[in-house]
């Protein structure tokens, strides 16, 4: 056993400033991802400061073409929210394919892109629609904030406040379903924005983590509709490789869900 010191922070100051009086501090934010591994002995924080109850870090705010969410808003109150469904539907969707009840009661979208899960769902919503993340120091644009597996621009201590998504003229998301973790073997974001680029995210496909498809975002500015994705050739170069698919069974699904995904965008 080892002892772990909890702290239930009522403000992003106060949670900085007990993870910096700690010798091995960790955020908590919705623990689907922290609390199994500490029960695994994979990680033994000195203090654990809960983001769970700071209230400037919960909802939503539509304002003129950017939708922004709150880093500890939960999946169930994003797949909910009426602003989300308004503007973004496809976040809304992605979110009620995510996980299971349990998870979407008690997961954050700020929890899910702190820890990076190369088959995590929102990461490809937002390297797709170009989203900023914000935090307690800076902004920093998705195209940077992901930096490969389990790994992200995040300074040490450094808190996730809210993530805003730029409103595109149409999204979708499709993925492959783990059918036990409901993890992505493969999921693919596609958007539109106003100004007419296409942007196209896959996720649970890459060794890096979340990548964009360029092959498939020149296709489909060419020509928006899932037709267009049949040209399309995607290499298994860098894609995964596990017990679940191969690397050219991936490339395919790539492929199959930004059809899908393109067929379900509004």
């Amino acid at each position: 056993m080892y002892q772990t010191t909890y702290h239930r922070a009522s403000s992003v100051d106060e949670a900085a400033s007990l993870f910096a009086k700690g010798s091995e501090s960790k955020f908590l934010a919705g623990g689907q991802t922290l609390l199994p591994v500490m029960k695994q002995r994979l990680a033994s924080p000195s203090d654990v400061i809960d983001l769970g109850k700071i209230k400037e870090l919960q909802g939503v705010e539509l304002s003129g073409d950017t939708l922004t969410i709150k880093a500890a808003t939960i999946y169930y109150d994003i797949m909910t929210n009426a602003d989300v469904k308004k503007a973004i539907p496809a976040i809304a969707y992605l979110t009620s394919v995510l996980g299971d009840p349990a998870v979407r009661y008690r997961g954050t979208i700020g929890g899910s892109i702190a820890n990076n899960d190369p088959a995590a769902d929102f990461p490809a919503a937002l390297l797709a629609l170009g989203a900023t993340v914000k935090t307690n120091k800076r902004s920093i644009s998705a195209e940077d904030f992901f930096q490969g597996l389990f790994t992200t621009a995040l300074e040490d201590g450094e808190i996730i406040t809210a993530v805003s998504f730029p409103v595109p003229a149409k999204a979708g998301y499709e993925k492959m379903r783990h059918p036990a973790s409901r993890f992505a073997l493969t999921g693919v974001f596609v958007a539109q924005t106003k100004s007419g680029e296409v942007r196209v995210a896959a996720t649970g496909a890459s060794q890096s983590g979340v990548m964009r498809v360029p092959a498939i975002e020149a296709a489909l500015k060419a020509n928006w509709s899932p037709s267009a994705i049949d040209g399309v050739t995607i290499s298994a170069n860098g894609l995964l490789a596990d017990i679940h698919g191969t690397a050219e069974y991936r490339a395919n699904l790539i492929k199959v869900m930004a059809q899908r995904a393109v067929a379900a965008a509004r």
